[in-house]
C-alpha cells in the first residue's frame, strides 16, 4: 500500500488544482461543454447520480483514479471482500458485506443465513399480532447498535405493520428512556437489547431501567424471557439477565456496519422478513457494482475520491446531506457516524502521523426544513460547503402537489448553489422588505450570491427497501474509498474509548464528590454539580 502523498497522481492532482481547480468555474464549464451532465452522471444500481455541479473536469477525474490505483484501492477492496484482516489494529475481517451475500456467495455464509433465517422466522411471529400481543417494540443500543435501526425504520415506515409501533432508546440520559416507558403497556411489549458484548455501559444501564419497569407493572422474573430479546454474542450476560432467546454476530461486523447482522431485529419486526431480504439484496447489488465495475464508472469510488479532491486540495472541511424526503430524517445522523467514526483518524497505517487532513464533518437535515435553517450560509456564507441532495421520485403518498413542490426545491437549491446571483442582476429586483432608506447599490451586495458552490444530486426511483440498501450500501463503500485512499484503518475507534474509559473513573466521584487527582477544571464543574 503506497500513501496518497507519496503517489505521482497526488504530485500530478497539487499542479492541476494550482493551474485548473482553484478558480474553476461551474458556470463556465457548462458553458464550454453542453454535454457536460451525461459526462458526470451515471447509473448505479437503484441510484441515480448527477456529479455535474462538482469542481472536476476530465482531467480531475482520471488523475483521482489514477491515485486511486496508485494507493492499491482495488486491491484492498478485494481484500475486504474476500475476508482478509484490513481492520489491522483489531486483527479482524471487515465481512458485512457478507450478511448480504446470496448463501455461499461470501465468507461465513452458513454462519450468517443460519442467524438470519431464525432472526426473521422471530419477526414474523412478533408481527403476528394477534399471536404474540405485541404492540411496541422497544430497541436499546447505542451508536452503530441504535443509529441504523432507527434511521432505517421510519424511512420504510410505508412497509410497517399497522398496530406495531417501534421505538429507540439509547442515551443514557433518563430524559429519554422516560416518556418512552410512560406511554407502554408492559404485557404488550417486547425489548431488544442490542450490544454484541452485553457490557455497553449506556445500554446496559437503559436495559436495567426497562426491567426494572418492567417487573413494577406487575410481571414476573418469568415474563422476562417472552418480553426481552438479545442482539448479542455475550449467551451468559444474557442469560443472567434472563433473556433466553438471542440472535448472535460476529467480531467481523463493525457497529457502524451492523444493521444488516442481528442488529437489524427491529428493522425486520418493523417490515416484515421479505422486505428485509429486499434490503439486503439491494445492499448486495451495490457491493457487487463496487467491487466489478471499474473506476471510472463507480459511483462509490467516484464519491470518495471527490472527498478526497474536496477535503485535501479545495480545503472543504466539512459536507451537508440535504435529503428531500421525510423518510430520510435520520440519514444524516446515520452518516456523521459511519463517516467521522470510520476516517477520523490522524495516523496511517503504520502509526505514523498524517500532515493531511482526513474526514470531513456530515452534517444535514431534510429539505425543505434546512432551507429555512441554514441554508443561509450554504449560499452566502464565507465558507464554500458540498451539499449533497437526494431526490426520490415517486412518494409512497398520494399528496403529489406537495411531492412536486418538494422536488422544485430540491432542483431550485442545487441551481441557486451554481448560479448564484450578481449584484447587478439583483439591482434590477424589486425587494418589499427591503428598508427604502437603504442605498439600492448596498442593498444589491446584501442580495447577491457568489454562486459555483457544489453540488451532488442523487435520485432513487422509490424509496422502496431494495432502493435504501442499495443507498446504505454506496455509502459505506464510499467511506472505505477514502479511507483507502488516505492510507488509514477506517475500521477501528481508539477514540470512543478514552472517555469512556475516563467514565468509568468520574461514575463514583458524582456520588462522593472526590474531586483528588483531577485536572482543576474537571474538578471545579464535579464540585459545581455535586454541591
Amino acid at each position: 500500500m503506497m500513501r496518497c502523498d507519496a503517489t505521482v497522481a497526488w504530485t500530478a492532482l497539487q499542479g492541476h488544482y494550482e493551474a485548473h481547480g482553484r478558480d474553476f468555474d461551474l458556470r463556465e464549464a457548462f458553458v464550454r461543454d453542453p454535454q457536460r451532465f451525461g459526462a458526470f452522471s451515471l447509473q448505479a444500481p437503484e441510484v441515480f447520480a448527477d456529479l455535474s455541479k462538482n469542481r472536476w473536469d476530465l482531467a480531475t477525474r482520471r488523475l483521482l483514479v489514477e491515485l486511486a490505483r496508485e494507493c492499491g484501492l482495488e486491491a484492498r477492496r478485494d481484500a475486504m471482500f474476500a475476508g482478509e484482516p484490513i481492520n489491522t489494529t483489531e486483527g479482524r475481517a471487515v465481512l458485512h458485506t457478507a450478511l448480504r451475500a446470496p448463501k455461499g456467495a461470501a465468507p461465513h455464509g452458513d454462519e450468517v443465513h443460519e442467524v438470519l433465517d431464525r432472526m426473521l422466522a422471530f419477526a414474523e411471529r412478533v408481527r403476528d399480532t394477534a399471536s404474540s400481543g405485541i404492540t411496541d417494540v422497544v430497541n436499546i443500543g447505542i451508536g452503530g447498535s441504535d443509529l441504523g435501526p432507527q434511521m432505517v425504520v421510519p424511512a420504510l415506515e410505508a412497509y410497517g405493520q399497522p398496530g406495531l409501533h417501534c421505538h429507540f432508546v439509547s442515551n443514557v440520559d433518563g430524559h429519554d428512556i422516560a416518556p418512552v416507558l410512560k406511554r407502554l403497556d408492559a404485557r404488550r411489549t417486547l425489548f431488544i437489547v442490542a450490544s454484541k458484548t452485553f457490557t455497553t455501559q449506556e445500554t446496559m444501564a437503559n436495559a436495567g431501567v426497562a426491567r426494572a419497569w418492567f417487573l413494577a407493572q406487575g410481571q414476573t422474573e418469568a415474563d422476562i424471557a417472552r418480553h426481552f430479546v438479545g442482539a448479542t454474542t455475550n449467551l451468559a450476560a444474557a442469560a443472567e439477565f434472563g433473556i433466553h432467546t438471542t440472535f448472535g454476530f460476529w467480531d467481523w461486523v463493525g457497529g457502524r456496519y451492523s444493521l444488516w447482522s442481528a442488529i437489524g431485529l427491529p428493522i425486520a419486526i418493523a417490515i416484515g422478513a421479505d422486505h428485509f431480504r429486499a434490503l439486503l439484496a439491494g445492499a448486495h447489488a451495490m457491493d457487487r457494482h463496487f467491487a466489478e465495475t471499474p473506476l471510472e464508472h463507480n459511483l462509490p469510488a467516484l464519491l470518495g475520491l471527490l472527498d478526497v479532491w474536496y477535503r485535501n486540495f479545495h480545503r472543504f472541511g466539512s459536507r451537508s446531506v440535504a435529503p428531500y424526503h421525510q423518510g430520510l430524517k435520520r440519514l444524516p445522523a446515520y452518516l456523521q457516524q459511519l463517516e467521522m467514526e470510520s476516517n477520523g483518524k490522524c495516523v496511517d497505517l503504520d502509526g505514523q502521523p498524517l500532515p493531511y487532513h482526513t474526514s470531513p464533518v456530515v452534517w444535514g437535515e431534510p429539505g425543505t426544513n434546512g432551507q429555512h435553517a441554514y441554508f443561509q450560509m450554504l449560499h452566502q456564507g464565507t465558507e464554500v460547503v458540498p451539499v449533497e441532495f437526494i431526490a426520490v421520485k415517486r412518494p409512497t403518498h398520494e399528496h403529489a402537489d406537495l411531492h412536486a413542490k418538494a422536488l422544485a426545491n430540491c432542483l431550485a437549491q442545487g441551481q441557486a448553489l451554481m448560479l448564484g446571483k450578481c449584484a447587478e442582476a439583483a439591482l434590477g429586483e424589486k425587494a418589499p422588505t427591503a428598508s427604502p432608506d437603504l442605498d439600492r447599490e448596498v442593498l444589491a451586495r446584501h442580495r447577491s450570491f457568489p454562486g459555483n458552490r457544489p453540488s451532488t444530486t442523487l435520485v432513487l426511483d422509490q424509496l422502496t427497501p431494495r432502493a435504501l440498501g442499495a443507498l446504505i450500501a454506496m455509502y459505506e463503500h464510499r467511506v472505505f474509498t477514502s479511507g483507502a485512499t488516505w492510507g488509514i484503518n477506517s475500521f477501528d475507534q481508539w477514540g470512543v474509548e478514552l472517555g469512556k474509559a475516563l467514565c468509568n473513573n468520574l461514575l463514583p466521584r458524582i456520588t462522593s464528590g472526590d474531586a483528588s487527582g483531577l485536572d482543576g477544571s474537571t474538578a471545579g464543574l464535579l464540585h459545581h454539580l455535586t454541591r
